[in-house]
């Protein structure tokens, strides 16, 4: 995997990611020369011909599936890992490894509290609305 930076990072791949990925490799891709493993779902069945088009599939996916995000391209992968180690108790340094980040200061903006999911979890006033 290659960072932001465009540095090379090596991560260890989820079991279910593996199957998936194998599942797809034996059932779901189309027949091409090409090596690479993900490839274009409309004609002409060829690799990508750069990093936008992960966005673009993205972009496209969250329409068709109805997801109105206030973000619609691949960073919010990025931006949602970060922030479920975070829930999970990973520490800054370990995010902000994974994603590549030169600086500590980058990984921070992941802290940001998220005002209406807390709102979901407040309990009622008893002293009424103020």
């Amino acid at each position: 995997m290659r960072s932001k930076g465009g540095r090379r990072n090596t991560i260890p791949l989820p079991i279910e990611v593996g199957r998936a990925t194998a599942a797809y490799l034996r059932n779901g891709r189309a027949v091409s020369s090409s090596r690479r493993v993900f490839l274009r779902a409309k004609a002409p069945v060829r690799a990508f011909l750069g990093t936008s088009a992960v966005g673009s599939v993205v972009r496209h996916s969250l329409e068709r599936a109805g997801i109105h995000a206030t973000t619609k391209g691949a960073h919010q992968f990025r931006h949602g890992l970060a922030t479920e180690m975070l829930g999970q108790g990973a520490s800054l340094g370990e995010i902000g490894e994974l994603l590549g980040h030169r600086h500590p200061q980058i990984t921070k903006i992941y802290t940001k509290v998220d005002i209406k999911a807390l709102r979901t979890l407040a309990l009622p006033w008893s002293g009424g609305v103020r």
